[in-house]
């Protein structure tokens, strides 16, 4: 019986992560890669399942025509080549176009495509749902808390305003 047990048990449960444990960044880093696979699962057959970045570039130039791929790159936290790349995938899969911006010529703005918007209408209750359901043992409360601390520390990490010093909304 006792053999019984010692198999039933969790290899995990004696396992400490030292210094881990009291590390915010662990925790950050192992749950966004559960996260991400998970709302890759939840996402699966479409185009903006399996990599990072599509879903918030095809949310913020829809809700922002004209944006810059180099704004999108600082929100998403990804380099020049990388978001070069993402766009150009993005524009293959006519999701969206790129357009010489009208202020400078040298720049571009990115507008999306009648197939773009509503893939970007399809997912965005997806994303939402998937958010919520991911964190079912945190209360609605907790939720609004870590809502808070992390878009304070992601706002000053990308360069924003504070919440509430500008238009949030995310209306156009």
């Amino acid at each position: 019986m006792a053999d019984e047990m010692k198999m039933q048990r969790n290899p995990m449960a004696d396992i400490g992560l030292d210094v881990l444990e009291d590390t915010l960044s662990f925790y950050i880093r192992s749950i966004n890669m559960a996260i991400s696979r998970d709302l890759d699962a939840s996402l699966d057959g479409l185009e903006v399942a399996r990599g990072t970045g599509k879903i918030t570039t095809l949310l913020l130039v829809d809700r922002h025509p004209g944006i810059r791929p180099s704004v999108i790159a600082t929100l998403i936290q990804r380099d020049r080549s990388a978001m070069v790349r993402l766009v150009d995938q993005m524009e293959e899969s006519g999701l969206l176009t790129r357009e010489v911006a009208p202020d400078d010529n040298r720049a571009q703005g990115l507008f999306i495509t009648g197939r773009g918007r509503a893939l970007a209408a399809e997912i965005r209750p997806r994303v939402v749902r998937q958010s919520r359901e991911f964190f079912p043992d945190i209360t609605d409360e907790e939720h609004a808390v870590l809502i808070r601390v992390l878009g304070r520390t992601y706002r000053r990490i990308v360069g924003l305003p504070p919440a509430g010093k500008n238009k949030t909304s995310g209306e156009p």
